[in-house]
């Protein structure tokens, strides 16, 4: 059986892999846009790249990315990667713009501009590795919160600010008057309506599917720490186990913050038949880690 060490070290190291390979993709994709100020394919180059929702949706992407990683330092070393719900939210939001951006290249702009030229260059990054990637990274590895519908109709709101900002600047103002070109086609390859009634729904069904792919890998995940634990802590004495735990944090700290590993302890509870509450192995952490400074390894536990 895969032990949970092993699980948590793998999701970590993929999910920093795949933060920090979306990171510099974005930037270089971004910066090699601003430093083309000309495209004959392309009209909004340099600053005016700033209009395409390709180049929002990758941004925003690559800031929900940044804030994981710090996350997946501290899982490395502490052997448990758990992000807030808040980041994996914005992951979300950023997950579904990139992917909303990588199908309307794929289905939209790529038939009739030609798929070499869309997945070429700059929109290498940005409309296929980095969507890809950051689909893959979420939907599979990023697996410690379960998100709800609330989430993915929070998701939506990037897409939301994004369409009336493009439907005031091309249908309202236009490019004869200091607004927009129909650059992404949706006003003038489609009827006015089509776009207007679908983008919201389509980008829900997309951040739905995210969400329930996300949802589906965290489970099996727990299952498979669920199952290690009952192996290994079934008849354990957890009071012990949890002691020389708080001994080991306490040698590992580099801080005065106390952080007690409530998720961990009540993992091991549920899967132990002793009748220590969860409360009370809590209590016999933090007494442990303030008056002890005796350390027991452990870490062969789960390695």
């Amino acid at each position: 059986m895969e032990n949970s060490y092993k699980l948590a070290k793998r999701h970590c190291m993929f999910t920093m892999f795949a933060a920090l390979v979306v990171i510099v993709c974005v930037c270089i994709g971004v910066v090699m846009n601003l430093t083309t100020l000309y495209d004959e394919n392309f009209d909004h180059m340099g600053l005016r790249t700033f209009c395409m929702f390709t180049v929002n949706s990758n941004i925003l992407c690559a800031i929900a990315m940044a804030l994981v990683v710090p996350y997946t330092v501290d899982g490395l070393r502490k052997h448990n990667f758990h992000a807030p719900k808040w980041v994996m939210v914005m992951e979300l939001a950023g997950v579904t713009a990139t992917t909303l951006t990588f199908l309307v290249s794929l289905f939209i702009l790529a038939p009739v501009k030609g798929f070499v030229l869309i997945f070429s260059g700059s929109r290498f990054f940005l409309h296929g590795l980095c969507p890809v990637l950051a689909i893959i990274a979420f939907c599979f590895f990023m697996t410690e919160q379960e998100l709800t519908v609330k989430n993915s109709l929070i998701a939506l709101i990037p897409v939301f600010i994004y369409s009336i900002v493009y439907t005031v600047m091309v249908l309202l103002l236009g490019a004869e008057r200091g607004g927009w070109e129909d650059f992404y086609g949706f006003f003038t390859r489609l009827k006015v309506w089509i776009p207007l009634v679908t983008i919201l729904p389509v980008t829900f069904i997309i951040a739905t599917v995210l969400r329930i792919l996300h949802n589906n890998s965290r489970n099996n995940r727990h299952k498979k720490e669920a199952a290690f634990y009952k192996e290994v802590f079934k008849d354990a004495d957890l009071p012990s186990i949890v002691a020389a735990l708080a001994r080991l944090h306490k040698k590992n700290s580099r801080n005065k913050d106390i952080l007690i590993p409530g998720r961990v302890i009540a993992i091991m509870d549920d899967n132990n038949e002793g009748e220590t509450t969860w409360r009370e192995l809590c209590e016999i952490y933090l007494k442990e880690y303030l008056d002890s400074d005796e350390v027991m390894d452990i870490q062969k536990l789960w390695i």
